[in-house]
């Protein structure tokens, strides 16, 4: 439900779309969300690769339209052997970018999107180390404690203000930190502001993503770490499952890790989203698309396979 490609998101991630979806259908996978990042808007808000392109804000328009046609072929011409959902992952590096956000969801072709938050007081919080810090510095008391808090804050803007279906990375803040592995819950406000949001979530009926991009980023646990997880099983809150792969070798990349992490928390069904009209939409319509559970022992066996 979180993957990317180098043909739409060139400068992090590799592989023509289409290689990954033939890839995608070699691992077994039955549906696959698409789910390329947003344009930004301003220059400020880009990350050091995509300041090398000429006039990068307006490829990044042009660019995203050009993926929701490809897409859209995609979508229909492996129709028989997979089930494509289209997507993208939201920014809201500020809150100017709501109106964006729901401007390109009112795209017909659109399924669902990805609620993200990469960037704290406007700077990347998951690029590197000196940028984190720099992140830090920032924060309202120069502590990654504060910086944590300030994180939950902004995304708890995005939640109220967008809705999304799928949380992207619900604690991406720890990525960088000096201590990724750390607690949330022995800082008080940090978890008083992450419940609140796991809180808003549930209400919302979205869905946090077992994202395995950490496992290979060198954390412990995938996103989010096992108190967060814990607190969202309590709630009733629901998963799905997430490489957040960025091309061909990182699809399904650490998900029998992630798969032995969801059984260690009693997890018995992942969620997924199936278009009820599909491949396409008709005379310009939003197609339905309804929630399906997978029971997690069916998704070991695919994956076993």
């Amino acid at each position: 439900m979180h993957s990317h490609s180098g043909q739409f998101c060139p400068g992090h991630a590799k592989d023509q779309l289409e290689v990954i979806i033939q890839h995608a259908i070699s691992q077994g996978y039955k549906t696959i969300g698409l789910t390329e990042h947003m344009p930004r808007y301003e220059q400020s808000d880009l990350y050091p690769e995509e300041l090398i392109e000429q006039d990068p804000l307006t490829t990044m328009v042009t660019r995203h339209g050009a993926y929701l046609t490809e897409a859209s072929r995609l979508q229909a011409a492996y129709a028989s052997q997979i089930h494509i959902l289209i997507a993208f992952e939201a920014e809201f590096i500020r809150e100017s970018y709501a109106d964006p956000v729901r401007s390109l969801f009112a795209d017909p072709r659109v399924d669902y999107f990805i609620g993200s938050v990469h960037h704290v007081h406007g700077i990347p919080i998951d690029y590197d180390k000196k940028t984190y810090l720099d992140a830090v510095q920032k924060s309202t008391r120069q502590t990654e404690e504060s910086l944590w808090e300030d994180y939950y804050d902004l995304q708890y803007k995005m939640l109220t203000a967008l809705e999304p279906k799928v949380v992207g990375h619900f604690d991406l803040i720890r990525l960088m930190s000096e201590t990724p592995g750390h607690d949330p819950r022995t800082w008080s406000r940090v978890w008083d502001k992450a419940v609140r949001n796991l809180k808003v979530a549930r209400e919302q009926d979205g869905w946090l993503e077992c994202n395995t991009a950490a496992l290979r980023k060198g954390l412990d646990e995938p996103y989010p770490a096992r108190p967060i997880a814990e607190e969202w099983i309590k709630m009733g809150g629901k998963f799905t499952m997430s490489d957040d792969s960025h091309g061909i070798a990182q699809v399904a990349t650490n998900y029998e890790r992630g798969l032995t992490y969801l059984e260690s928390l009693g997890v018995t069904a992942l969620w997924t989203l199936k278009r009820k009209t599909h491949p396409g939409i008709t005379e310009g319509i939003r197609g339905e698309v309804e929630d399906v559970a997978v029971p997690l022992t069916a998704f070991r066996e695919t994956l076993s396979a």
